[in-house]
């Protein structure tokens, strides 16, 4: 989603410079491979990496690095922020423990709301962003449940379905996606 002279999407008048490598990596509870381009220190395979995803800032094992010369950038999921310290790994385990924590509460609350999908883990990024893992397809109740989330006072979070083919893809069709309006 960063290409050479276009902004990020988190702050429009950033300009990233093209990365120097890219390595594709593994991150997240229900694990899913994407790219990251960065620059400098250059990480070796099985390094643990801090990188920029569409849910945050999350910690990503390297499976290999490449260079990036003709490589499609429009492709890349993120930037590699730096090598993981570890003060990266000391906040990635006390995040996971919070999470395991709250896990029952938000079984609760999702019980309480009457929801039609099954919560089967939560993940919280390195930035605090939560994610809610449900066995759900993509649709108006994954949506419905970040609305709830937010209108109780618990902030915006990710929902993130999950099938038994792992992660579906987002919806191409514009707007939300879900009910397959283009606003």
């Amino acid at each position: 989603m960063i290409a050479p002279g276009h902004s990020t999407e988190s702050d429009p008048n950033e300009v990233v410079a093209a990365p120097e490598w890219l390595v594709i990596a593994r991150y997240g509870k229900v694990p899913q491979v994407a790219r990251f381009g960065g620059h400098g220190e250059r990480p070796d395979r099985d390094a643990i990496v801090r990188v920029t995803t569409d849910r945050g800032e999350e910690l990503a094992h390297v499976l290999g690095t490449t260079n990036a010369a003709g490589a499609d950038l429009d492709a890349m999921t993120g930037q590699v922020l730096h090598i993981a310290t570890e003060e990266d790994q000391r906040l990635f385990d006390l995040l996971a423990l919070e999470s395991e924590t709250d896990f029952c509460l938000w079984e609760d609350r999702i019980r309480g709301w009457k929801m039609q999908l099954q919560l089967i883990d939560i993940e919280r990024t390195l930035d605090r962003r939560l994610i809610l893992y449900v066995l759900n397809e993509r649709g108006p109740e994954t949506t419905r449940l970040a609305l709830l989330a937010a209108a109780g006072g618990h902030g915006i979070i990710h929902v993130q379905p999950v099938t038994s083919d792992g992660i579906p893809p987002e919806k191409a069709k514009g707007g939300c996606g879900d009910c397959g309006c283009s606003t």
